[in-house]
């Protein structure tokens, strides 16, 4: 018989090591996978990875069941993956003055590579496209990723960004409309 979530996280509090091996390994692709496709360097997705695992594994005794464990996981998933790209990676910059508020979507990461044109002779068109990712605000790209790479419900990823709806809609929409502008150049190129 297989156990629950909810089973393998009772016997994972009483100390039982294989019952949290075993909600390791339920989700452990899950997490790598939103991780890869967030930072798009495989030891980056790692280090997410390996810290996701430790905060789950610290924060188990809060998890207080008024959801199911994997939205919890995804929601620590999530906030992981953008405090690894607040940390100030090297190929991003971020311009914010000291009035911005964290929902402001006018902040976003400037990408400064050479244009769309250029891009286009030496790459191919799923460089360009991930560059544009890539270069979204840390919120957009998190919503994008989720919605449109690991295909959740904007509901679900509402509950993992821990926000309403109407905000994961406008990140979603902002997003949208930021890879319209970036890539147009591409699509012109290519009519």
């Amino acid at each position: 018989m297989t156990l629950t979530d909810q089973d393998l996280i009772q016997k994972s509090l009483q100390g039982d090591n294989n019952a949290f091996e075993e909600l390791i390994y339920r989700y452990d692709k899950s997490v790598l996978s939103i991780a890869l496709k967030y930072v798009r360097d495989p030891d980056d997705a790692k280090d997410i990875y390996q810290e996701v695992f430790i905060r789950v594994f610290r924060s188990l005794k809060n998890f207080q069941f008024k959801s199911e464990f994997s939205t919890w996981l995804f929601r620590i998933t999530t906030n992981v993956c953008l405090t690894h790209i607040s940390r100030g990676k090297e190929h991003l910059k971020v311009s914010l003055s000291e009035n911005d508020s964290e929902e402001d979507s006018s902040n976003e990461l400037t990408y400064e590579g050479f244009s769309p044109e250029v891009e286009a002779m030496g790459k191919d068109l799923g460089e360009i496209v991930n560059a544009a990712v890539e270069s979204l605000s840390p919120k957009q790209k998190m919503t994008f990723v989720l919605k449109h790479y690991e295909g959740y419900k904007i509901r679900e990823i509402a509950e993992m960004l821990n926000c309403k709806e109407g905000t994961v809609k406008k990140y979603l929409f902002d997003a949208v409309n930021n890879l319209k502008k970036k890539l147009k150049p591409v699509y012109s190129l290519q009519s």
